[in-house]
C-alpha cells in the first residue's frame, strides 16, 4: 500500500488532483467577487472562508468518487471532458443544497448572490480545468515531438468518422513508439464530408487515389466490426486498387490498459473483405432453448463443430458433449476450452459415427438433449475417388445417429447440409442430399425427436478450403492454382455460419430445410486476385494464377435450391426455409439399407454410385468417369 502512494504514477495522480482543487477554488474565489461587483471586503469574511472550505471539501469528494484525477492528461479524450463536466456539476449541485441545509455565519450577506456565483463558478472551473488539460497535452506532444522523425512517418488514413475512429487517431497520435501520422478519417456521409473532426478532415473514399499522390498515404487503419461494412468494402477496395496498404485493430475494449499497442495492428484478410452486415440474433430463442441442456456436437473438432461448441458454451447449457475421432484437433479443442475456464462444461468424448456400439456408450453415459450433427466426408474430389466411405460416414453415421436420437428421446436433431447437395453432381453431395432425405422422412414419421436441416454454402477458413490453400501458395511465390477462370462459390465466415445455425434450430418445428443468405456468389478467380494484392504483391507478375481444369464432380457455380424447390420466409430475413417434396420414410429406409449394403460388401464403385442415384434422381454427375459409365448404360 505504501509503495502504491509513493510512486511516480501515484505522485501524478495526487499533483492533478491539487491543481484541480486550486483552480475550482480560485474560480469559486473569482465567482464571488464577480457576482458581488467586485466588493472584496465582504468576500474575505469568515462567511466566505466558509463557503470556500465547503466548496474544497465537497470537490475533493466529488472528484476522488469520479476519479477525475486518475486520468493521464497527455491522453485526454472528449470522455474526460464530460467527466470534469459532469464533476463541476454535481460538486456545485451539492454545495447549494448543503449550504441551505447548514447555518453557516453571516448566511444573509452571501445568500443574495450565492446562486449567480455558483453559474460563473460553473463556466470558469471547467473552461480553466478543460484548458489545464489541452495545455498539458500539446505540452507534452510538443516537448517529445522530432522534427526529424515526423517526415520519415507513414501517412495513414482512418476509416470512419465515428468515436471509434477518433479513439483510434488519439491512440496513434498519443504513442510515444507509434511511426504513423494519421492524415485524415475516410468516411462517404454526405454531412461528413470536407469536415473537421480535432483538426483532422474528413475525405471521401474517391479521393484517396489523389490523397496517396499529394501526400504519400500509406496504410489505411479499420477497426474491427466496424457498423459500416459496405462503406468500408468500398475504401478497402480502394486502396487494393491503389496498392494502400489495410490494417485492422481491434475494438477499444480489446486494448491493453485503455491503449492501442502496435502489436495489435494485423494485416487485412481476405475474410475482412467478404465480411457483410452483423446478423441480428433472437438470442431469447437461442438461451432459452440451450439453457441447462446437454448438449451433443458431432464432429466437435473441425471448423464448423468447434465453432458451434464455443457459440453454445456461451448460452450456459448443462455441457456440451465433443464428439470426434480426431485426436489431435480434438485434443487442441479442449486445452482452449480449459485455457477459457470452460472445461468443466464439456465432457470430450473420442469415436467415429460409424462405430454404432461407440455411439451407443457415448448416448448411455450423457444422455444428450440436443445434437448438432457436423460430422461428415467433405472433400469432393476425395469421395469422388472413395464413394463407399462417403456413404459409411455421411450416410450409415448419420442413420445411426437419427435413429439413437429418436431411441433416446432427444428434442432436436439439427443437421449440418452443403449447398452441393443441390442438384448434386458429385458423390459427396449426393451423399448428403440422401443423409437430408432420411432426416426428414423419420421427422415426419414420429412425433418425439424434431429433425431439422441447415444447408449453406462454402465457409471461409475451413480444413482445406479454398482460403488457406492460396495464401500458402502466395507465401511460397506462386503460381496461384485455380480450377475455371469462371468458377464462383458463396462464401460465409464461420462464426456467421454457425450463429445462423443456432438461430435455425431455434425456429424450426421439424421437418424443415433451413437455407442462409449466402450472399453474392464470389468469382474464384476475383478471389485469388485479391489475396495477391492483399500480400502487396502485383498478379501475374509477382504470382501466376494457372487454370488446372475443373475436377472431378466439381461444377461452375453452386444452387441453395433445386428446381422443384421453393423457399419461404422467417422471421430472420437471412434464413429461408425451403419447400421440398417429402418421401416416406419406410420407402427411404428401404434405399438406403439396400446403398448400405452395397457399400459394406466392397461392391464396386460405379455400382454404389448407381444407387445413389435410383434414390437421387437429380444427380448428375459431371466432369466423372460415373459419368461415361452412366452415358454408357444409356447407349
Amino acid at each position: 500500500m505504501k509503495k502504491m502512494f509513493l510512486s511516480e504514477k501515484a505522485y501524478s495522480r495526487w499533483l492533478i488532483l491539487m491543481v484541480d482543487q486550486l483552480i475550482v477554488t480560485w474560480a469559486l474565489l473569482v465567482s464571488f467577487l464577480m457576482a458581488n461587483r467586485f466588493e472584496y471586503k465582504e468576500i474575505f469574511t469568515s462567511a466566505s472562508i466558509s463557503y470556500v472550505g465547503l466548496y474544497s471539501l465537497i470537490a475533493i469528494l466529488v472528484f476522488v468518487t469520479m476519479r477525475v484525477h486518475t486520468g493521464i492528461i497527455r491522453y485526454s479524450s472528449t470522455d474526460d471532458i464530460f467527466r470534469v463536466f459532469m464533476a463541476v456539476t454535481i460538486t456545485s449541485t451539492l454545495f447549494g443544497a448543503t449550504s441551505k441545509l447548514l447555518v453557516l455565519p453571516k448566511l444573509y450577506l452571501i445568500e443574495q448572490w450565492l446562486d449567480v456565483a455558483l453559474i460563473f463558478n460553473f463556466f470558469i472551473s471547467t473552461s480553466l480545468l478543460i484548458i489545464f488539460r489541452i495545455s498539458i497535452k500539446h505540452l507534452f506532444e510538443f516537448l517529445r515531438k522530432d522534427f526529424q522523425l515526423e517526415q520519415r512517418k507513414e501517412v495513414v488514413l482512418i476509416y470512419g468518422s465515428d468515436s471509434a475512429s477518433i479513439l483510434i487517431k488519439n491512440a496513434l497520435e498519443s504513442g510515444a513508439e507509434s511511426d504513423l501520422k494519421v492524415l485524415g478519417f475516410v468516411d462517404d456521409k454526405l454531412d461528413k464530408v470536407n469536415k473537421s473532426i480535432e483538426r483532422k478532415k474528413v475525405y471521401a473514399s474517391s479521393q484517396i487515389g489523389l490523397l496517396k499522390l499529394k501526400f504519400s498515404v500509406g496504410k489505411l487503419v479499420v477497426m474491427e466490426n466496424h457498423p459500416d461494412v459496405e462503406g468500408m468494402h468500398k475504401a478497402i477496395e480502394r486502396c487494393i486498387e491503389e496498392g494502400i496498404k489495410v490494417v485492422s485493430v481491434p475494438p477499444s475494449r480489446q486494448w491493453l490498459d485503455g491503449r492501442l499497442s502496435l502489436n495489435q495492428f494485423r494485416a487485412l484478410r481476405i475474410e475482412d473483405l467478404l465480411e457483410r452486415e452483423p446478423i441480428v440474433l433472437n438470442k431469447g430463442n437461442i438461451y432459452k432453448q440451450l439453457r441447462g441442456k446437454r448438449v451433443l456436437v458431432t464432429g466437435a473438432a473441425g471448423s464448423i463443430g468447434s465453432e458451434i461448441v464455443r457459440q453454445v458454451l456461451s448460452y450456459n447449457p448443462k455441457y456440451v458433449i465433443l464428439f470426434d475421432q480426431a485426436e489431435t484437433p480434438l485434443h487442441e479443442l479442449q486445452m482452449e476450452l480449459e485455457d477459457n475456464y470452460l472445461g468443466g462444461l464439456t465432457r470430450v468424448c473420442m469415436g467415429s459415427i460409424q462405430n454404432e456400439k461407440r455411439l451407443r456408450q457415448m448416448f448411455d453415459l450423457y444422455q444428450p438433449e440436443m445434437i448438432f450433427h457436423a460430422a461428415a466426408c467433405k472433400h469432393v474430389p476425395m469421395m469422388e475417388s472413395n464413394p463407399m466411405e462417403a456413404i459409411i460416414t455421411n450416410v450409415l453415421g448419420t442413420k445411426m445417429l437419427a435413429d439413437m436420437a429418436v431411441e433416446y428421446g432427444v428434442d432436436k436433431f439439427i443437421m449440418i447440409s452443403t449447398d452441393k447437395a443441390v442438384n448434386p453432381t458429385n458423390v459427396m453431395g449426393a451423399s448428403k442430399r440422401i443423409a437430408e432425405m432420411y432426416t426428414q422422412s423419420i421427422s415426419h414419421w414420429q412425433p418425439t425427436t424434431k429433425f431439422i436441416t441447415t444447408r449453406f454454402g462454402n465457409v471461409l477458413g475451413s480444413n482445406g478450403s479454398v482460403v488457406p490453400r492460396f495464401k500458402s501458395q502466395i507465401e511460397h511465390g506462386g503460381p496461384i492454382t485455380i480450377t475455371h477462370p469462371d468458377i464462383t462459390r458463396y462464401f460465409m465466415t464461420i462464426p456467421e455460419a454457425v450463429q445462423l445455425v443456432l438461430e435455425a434450430s431455434a425456429i424450426g418445428n421439424g421437418g424443415e430445410i433451413f437455407i442462409f443468405d449466402m450472399g453474392k456468389p464470389v468469382r474464384i478467380f476475383d478471389l485469388a486476385v485479391n489475396m495477391i494484392k492483399l500480400a502487396g504483391l502485383v498478379p501475374e507478375k509477382d504470382v501466376q494464377i494457372v487454370c488446372t481444369g475443373l475436377r472431378p464432380g466439381e461444377k461452375l457455380y453452386e444452387e441453395l435450391l433445386n428446381k422443384e424447390e421453393h423457399n419461404i420466409p422467417t422471421d430472420n430475413v437471412k434464413i429461408k426455409i425451403s419447400k421440398v417434396i417429402h418421401h416416406e420414410f419406410d420407402y427411404i429406409r428401404n434405399e438406403l439399407e439396400e446403398l448400405i449394403l452395397l457399400a459394406s460388401r466392397s461392391s464396386t464403385n460405379q455400382a454404389v454410385v448407381r444407387k445413389m442415384k435410383d434414390i437421387v434422381p437429380e444427380f448428375k454427375s459431371t466432369n466423372s468417369l460415373y459419368k461415361e459409365s452412366e452415358e454408357a448404360l444409356l447407349q
